[in-house]
Formats: structure tokens, sequence, C-alpha cells
């Protein structure tokens, strides 16, 4: 995003490469967490912990390329003025949002802090309404005629990115929970919550 934000190609080529890293990782945990298994037969908490930590390594390389997905785009706005997202005041405020639940996140998983975490839905429907907020902005610029369409289009999908990315994190965390304390949180959306219904 912050490439984004100075349309910076060098951030872009940054992010591409790191991305690759990701997914290098990915494959090396898993095999790791297949030869533990394998040789240890770990039970209980220690099986938990192994297999949380397969099923989180696909959140993070989803997140990494929605990241990569993002500095395409980034790519696409060669030529405009930086810092142009200042003027669509959600989506810098959904950035921050979301990655300040990655980090959230990442350091419940590492602290193996359930407590954390725990409410960590209710801080993805934050994002969640500022997509619909952001996305309303945008129509509205592109109406009335404010905002190019085809930059438009791509903006909202900027928003879905990052909230696609604030969703992963809300799966970390509550693999979190269940990796410490054997309770498996439900996906509950804050439409359905306010309607007194689960899924």
């Amino acid at each position: 995003m912050d490439g984004l934000t100075r349309l910076d190609p060098a951030v872009a080529d940054e992010v591409f490469l790191l991305d690759g890293e990701i997914y290098a990782l990915q494959i090396e945990i898993e095999k790791n967490c297949v030869d533990l298994i394998a040789l240890h037969a770990p039970v209980a908490r220690d099986l938990r912990a192994i297999t949380t930590s397969l099923k989180i390594t696909t959140d993070f390389d989803r997140i990494g390329r929605y990241a990569k997905d993002i500095s395409e785009i980034t790519l696409q706005f060669r030529g405009k003025e930086p810092n142009h997202l200042r003027n669509l005041g959600s989506i810098p405020e959904m950035t921050d949002l979301a990655i300040r639940l990655v980090d959230k996140a990442i350091r419940a998983f590492v602290a193996r802090d359930a407590a954390s975490v725990r409410n960590i839905q209710e801080d993805d429907d934050a994002v969640d309404l500022l997509e619909d907020r952001a996305f309303q902005e945008l129509v509205d610029k592109m109406k009335a005629a404010t905002l190019d369409i085809e930059i438009g289009a791509r903006y909202i999908l900027v928003t879905r990115y990052l909230e696609r990315i604030a969703d992963h994190a809300v799966n970390i965390g509550q693999r979190v929970v269940y990796m410490a304390t054997g309770e498996r949180m439900p996906r509950v959306r804050a439409a359905e919550r306010a309607n007194g219904s689960s899924p």
C-alpha cells in the first residue's frame, strides 16, 4: 500500500520478490510439519500447534498474493499523481486497520495468546464496514465524473484485496485460539450477530 500510495514501481518489484519468498517458506514449513507428524506422532497441544501451523501457511500465502495483486495495480497507475489515495478517505483507514489485524494475529501466534484474538472477528467487521463505505465513495465519485471509471474500478479491487487480507488475519487469530485452547471459534458476520443468528 505504501508503494501504491507513492506509485513507486521499486516497491512493487520488492513485493513480487517477497511473495516468492513467502511461497518458498510455505513449502518448507509444510514439509517440516509433515515430518514432525510422521516421526514424532505428536498429540494434544503439540498436534494442534503443528496442524495450526500447516493451516496458517495458506493464510500467509494468500495475504502475500493479495499484496502482489495490489502491487500489480500500482504498476497500472503509472503516470498518475503520487499520493492519489489521500482524497479517498476510507481506503487509507481500511489499510491501517487491515495491517493492525495481521500484526495482532501474528503476535498472538508467536505468544500463543488466545485472549488477544478471541474477538478478532469484531475488528474484521470494522474492515467490512470501511469496504462498504469506500465502495460508496468511489461509486459516488464515478457518477459525479470526478473519478475516472477505470481508475475507480481499480480502487474497488484494492478495497476487496484489503478486505480479504483482513479475513485471513481472522483465520489466523481463530486458529490461534484453537491451538492454545482446543476451542473452535465460529465465523459470524456482524449482520448475523445483529439478527441473533449464526451460520
